[in-house]
């Protein structure tokens, strides 16, 4: 017996039935899915989303199956959380921000260079439910310079040298200064 196809989002609103998806699995078009409650589901949306928690879908046989973050392995971060979260967000990583602690993916790179910058780095294992985009919502996504992109490109300044602001993929701004 084949799973029912299911095309649409719904609330999940009174939902009885739930589907725990990590971050990277919560951004999806087309998938075979299976709830807590195990009623598979082939997921086939018209275009790629990034599911919430404010998600939902209605399974064929009347149920409503709600989005929620499940368990992975994160790295809790402390210290100087403005001077922290800015280095996080210059290297594009989506970040959890909490009242007194900052979440972003398991990462030992990046874990390395936080406490480089006097942060303490926990690990821990918990929902990731990080901040929107630029507008409050969707995936913080990077940047784009169009479909020619390549990551490696500099413009020089009119004083001689050029310089970059510390993203990992060498990406630097130019100036004009006449």
């Amino acid at each position: 017996m084949s799973a029912p196809r299911i095309t649409r989002l719904s609330s999940a609103e009174g939902a009885t039935d739930r589907l725990s998806l990590d971050y990277e699995g919560r951004f999806l078009r087309r998938k075979r899915l299976v709830s807590e409650g195990g009623r598979a589901f082939v997921l086939d949306l018209p275009e790629v989303v990034s599911l919430g928690p404010e998600h939902g879908f209605d399974h064929p046989d009347g149920t409503r199956i709600a989005v929620q973050a499940a368990p992975e392995a994160l790295l809790r971060v402390t210290g100087d959380l403005t001077r922290l979260a800015w280095h996080i967000g210059n290297r594009h990583t989506p970040c959890q921000i909490a009242e007194d602690a900052l979440f972003i993916r398991h990462d030992h790179v990046l874990a390395g260079m936080l406490q480089g910058l006097g942060a303490e780095v926990t690990e821990v294992t918990a929902p990731f439910t990080p901040e929107g985009g630029a507008y409050g919502h969707g995936r913080t996504m990077g940047h784009d310079h169009g479909p020619a992109e390549t990551h490696s490109h500099s413009h020089t300044h009119e004083h001689g040298h050029s310089h970059d602001h510390g993203h990992s993929h060498g990406h630097s701004h130019g100036h004009s200064h006449d």
